[in-house]
């Protein structure tokens, strides 16, 4: 079992919270990651900024381009991961695109990502067919390769990453962009019982959940929470961190009570 399967515990859903590394500064970043641990995220996505990020609605591209601006680089964001270890437990992963991973090296960045601390990666321009050598060697160093799947995933792509997907399943809750929404699809419930009838490992649901009643109403189907955007406004608005970490508080507290309830 890896440390980030571990996590995933008989009634309790797990918080995952993303935050972009190098944002907005390269020393506030650790102090966010704690923050987020104190008030209940179970793991931390360490996104690294990149000049493409297709997946990324308005406010993660405004945190890359900010962090890209400010020199932070793949090997910038390793040396913060290892800062970030040295002070926090709980499982790191790194949310990156695939061009930087190709540019820095398949091997030489999978072998960098164990000495930071990393436990897995999620790359979202990388489908399960062209997965085969990053599989391979993620593998060999125990780092955990999260696939995802969306709506419109077909039941051949869906048994394609509950084949192969570690640590856990991300399940994109709309198609487009990441981003804070106002309400989550009516489909969602369908979406997950159509992967969970052929997966085994943990389903954790992501993009647009920006409220506790999002997140308890994911916490009655699925086994984990994904919130990034909401996050990364609130970083923004303040950085102090005190509504930060009201909010992760509060996502932590609809977990708990959907648990409870």
């Amino acid at each position: 079992m890896s440390q980030i399967t571990s996590v995933f515990k008989p009634g309790r859903q797990a918080l995952i919270g993303y935050i972009t590394a190098g944002y907005p500064d390269m020393k506030a970043t650790p102090r966010i990651a704690a923050a987020l641990a104190e008030s209940g995220c179970d793991i931390i996505e360490l996104g690294i900024p990149f000049s493409d990020p297709l997946a990324d609605g308005a406010t993660i591209q405004k945190a890359s381009y900010h962090a890209l601006q400010k020199g932070t680089t793949p090997q910038a964001c390793l040396e913060l991961a290892a800062n970030i270890r040295r002070k926090l437990a709980i499982p790191l992963v790194f949310m990156t695109y695939y061009n930087p991973v190709l540019n820095f090296g398949l091997e030489s960045f999978c072998k960098s990502c164990i000495e930071a601390g990393i436990n897995g990666l999620i790359v979202p321009d990388l489908p399960p067919e062209e997965a085969t050598e990053l599989e391979k060697i993620t593998r060999q160093h125990d780092l955990d390769l999260i696939y995802l799947l969306a709506p419109t995933s077909t039941d051949d792509r869906i048994a394609a990453v509950a084949e192969r997907s570690r640590g856990f399943i991300y399940l994109v809750s709309l198609t487009g962009v990441t981003g804070t929404r106002d309400v989550l699809p009516p489909e969602l419930e369908g979406f997950v019982k159509r992967v969970r009838e052929k997966a085994r490992q943990p389903l954790c649901v992501g993009f647009g959940i920006s409220t506790p009643e999002h997140a308890r109403r994911v916490a009655a189907i699925a086994d984990g929470v994904i919130v990034g955007s909401r996050i990364m406004q609130l970083i923004e608005d303040d950085t102090t961190l005190t509504p930060l970490r009201s909010f992760v508080s509060s996502l932590r507290q609809a977990l708990d009570s959907e648990n409870n309830s």
